[in-house]
């Protein structure tokens, strides 16, 4: 009797595991298309960005994607507080924003490599402002790809990721933050790197710096999001900007505008997300391959770092 009862048996499993591995295709694919496409289109759950505040404050903002954020959020008839280290390139950006799109600019000059007391001026600087929207931007990255003992002034170097992407982060969120629950609304969006997310030698100190920051994120999104203050982390991949050394733009690395105005649809609707489609995909085939076989999906980003790396060293010889 058993016998002729396990063919039945067998079938229903069958059926119930195509059904099982059916639904989670179809919950994935559902995901993919309704964030990435679908929401941002249709403004589910986006923020309206001018009901955050009358200011909007940009770290490391005279530069790709800084300076893109600062120009989007101006559009929008937010005024704009620049930060950045060099006082000509700050009083540019000001005087093209406040021309072209009508508000008003604040600057402050800021080298976040240098921490003695730069905190306590940037507060001076925004006490008593509206803040509705904090971008923290800036950072810092190796100058090539690099083993982790054989990059050139590493101490300086390292102490100058830790300050900048960490750092800066933190105590630019200890400073704008207590406004912003005074008032129950605000945004945030701390810039981290695909980098985190996915398997980075040669740029190890680089991407765990950047995995602080995606971390910190999260938990602080859970913490204040009972007083309706939106925390974002933007873990982009390359992009056009001096930092990336990539010249010109392309589908898988666009200009910073191109981004900017793609990323900043989703504020709202993704508390972690790249922020640009491509960059989703390729973080989405390398967990794919991360999850067939580690050591290949290792082995790829070692071999295209070190030819970085070698092309960055054939420059500086010649």
């Amino acid at each position: 009797m058993s016998g002729e009862h396990s063919p039945r048996v067998m079938d229903s499993i069958g059926i119930l595991c195509t059904v099982v591995v059916g639904f989670w295709v179809f919950r994935f694919i559902f995901r993919v298309v309704y964030y990435n496409f679908l929401a941002p289109l249709l403004k589910i759950n986006a923020v309206n960005l001018r009901e955050t505040g009358k200011w909007a404050v940009i770290t490391g903002a005279t530069d790709g994607i800084g300076k893109a954020y600062a120009e989007t959020l101006a559009k929008n008839k937010l005024n704009i507080v620049l930060i950045s280290r060099t006082q000509a390139k700050l009083n540019d950006v000001a005087t093209q924003i406040t021309q072209k799109f009508n508000v008003e600019t604040k600057i402050i000059v800021t080298d976040f490599t240098n921490v003695t007391d730069i905190y306590h001026n940037i507060d001076k600087h925004l006490h008593g402002l509206d803040i509705g929207i904090l971008i923290n931007n800036v950072g810092m990255s190796y100058p090539y790809p690099e083993y982790f003992l054989d990059l050139k002034n590493k101490e300086e170097i390292y102490d100058n990721i830790v300050k900048c992407n960490i750092l800066s982060v933190t105590n630019m969120c200890k400073i704008v933050l207590p406004g912003m629950v005074e008032r129950k609304r605000g945004v945030i969006v701390n810039i981290s790197s695909t980098a985190a997310q996915i398997p980075s030698p040669l740029l190890s100190v680089y991407s765990a710096s950047k995995s602080f920051v995606e971390k910190f994120s999260e938990d602080l999104a859970a913490e204040y999001n009972r007083f309706d203050i939106t925390v974002q982390c933007l873990l982009p991949g390359y992009v056009a900007t001096n930092m990336s050394k990539i010249k010109s733009s392309t589908w898988m690395a666009p200009s910073p505008n191109k981004f900017v105005e793609e990323a900043i649809t989703t504020i709202g609707i993704r508390e972690k997300t790249t922020g640009y489609f491509p960059h989703t995909l390729l973080v989405g085939v390398i967990h794919f391959l991360d999850a067939i076989s580690p050591r290949l999906s290792r082995w790829i980003i070692v071999r295209t770092m070190t030819n970085i790396r070698a092309r960055a060293l054939r420059r500086q010889i010649h």
